[in-house]
């Protein structure tokens, strides 16, 4: 009888250890949203150089105008 009551106790408790932890499959929603991006208008070529670029453009203006001055100094031979 011990026998009995003991297995049945340990039947149930092991039932109820097993049945309590047993995940809950919840659905989860998932939430879409549109976003539209607006993106600045197109910048002219001149704002859409680098540092470097408009750099080199200033030092090969003022070494053409050095040329422009020599030239100018040699005069023409034609």
């Amino acid at each position: 009888m011990k026998r009995v009551i003991y297995l049945t106790a340990l039947i149930s408790i092991g039932a109820t250890t097993l049945i309590s932890c047993r995940d809950t499959a919840e659905k989860e929603t998932v939430v879409v949203k549109e976003v539209r991006v607006e993106t600045e208008k197109a910048e002219p070529v001149e704002e859409r150089k680098g540092i470097l670029e408009r750099t080199a453009e200033k030092v090969d203006k003022e070494v053409n105008k050095e040329i422009d001055k020599e030239i100018e100094k040699i005069g023409d031979d034609n």
